[in-house]
């Protein structure tokens, strides 16, 4: 490891979209009023440019794989692999549609051929074996931790022999001012959701899920505490 301080429908990008998210559902920064200052917000306290294009060199994507952004929220990932890689197909998906409009519009503003869909991470809406690589940014922490093992065990399934899940999220606190940091997003989006994070159990689920490989490969310190970049590969058999 190395240390830097540092529901279900698809939907294409252009077209409509219909349904909703479930009850429980916790929108990006917990409210949804909240939503269209996400980019901003996000931007300024995460250090979101540097651990997104970090997040990109670590999954090795190659000519003509099939991307997955899990949870992709205002397509910011989304947007970035599809640049870097523009001979791979990219398809994002988020429970949230009022994310999905902003993403939307960004796609229409940059020009990009990108399908994004309406669904949950629990529940993906595409066959076995369907993607090369899966990466998400900043969504295991919103997700209680039997919808963490859900998504992790349908992002199993979707990926092929071989491929890699890759994870941005909110890591685990190495001392008190990490800890004390991380309060705030805690009080923000929840402790239910939050603690396995900061305690760094994510690692673990992975193996759980059928995932070999495991690995934390990078940490991004951030005034909310650390941004941890997890690798994950489905192993053969």
């Amino acid at each position: 490891m190395s240390e830097q301080d540092e529901g279900l429908e698809r939907s294409p990008a252009k077209g409509t979209q219909s349904g909703g998210s479930p009850p429980d559902y916790i929108p990006a920064l917990r409210f949804g009023w909240l939503t269209s200052l996400y980019d901003p917000i996000v931007a300024w306290t995460a250090r979101e440019d540097t651990f997104k294009r970090r997040l990109l060199r670590e999954a090795r994507i190659e000519a003509g794989f099939s991307i997955l952004d899990l949870g992709c929220g205002t397509a910011t990932l989304t947007i970035l692999a599809k640049r870097k890689h523009p001979d791979s197909k990219v398809t994002g998906i988020d429970g949230d549609e009022r994310v999905l409009a902003i993403a939307r519009r960004k796609l229409t503003k940059a020009g990009l051929d990108v399908s994004l869909d309406l669904g949950l991470a629990g529940e993906l809406p595409y066959p076995d074996e369907s993607f090369d690589r899966v990466l998400s940014s900043l969504l295991f922490h919103h997700l209680t931790r039997d919808q963490k093992k859900s998504a992790l065990i349908e992002a199993f399934r979707v990926l092929r022999t071989g491929g890699e899940l890759h994870v941005a999220d909110w890591g685990q606190a190495q001392n008190l001012i990490e800890r004390t940091a991380f309060l705030s997003v805690q009080m923000l989006d929840g402790f239910k959701t939050t603690t396995d994070n900061v305690k760094g159990r994510l690692l673990r689920m992975f193996v759980q899920a059928g995932f070999g490989d495991v690995s934390e490969r990078v940490r991004f310190r951030t005034v909310f505490g650390v941004i941890s970049l997890y690798r994950a590969v489905k192993p053969a058999g």
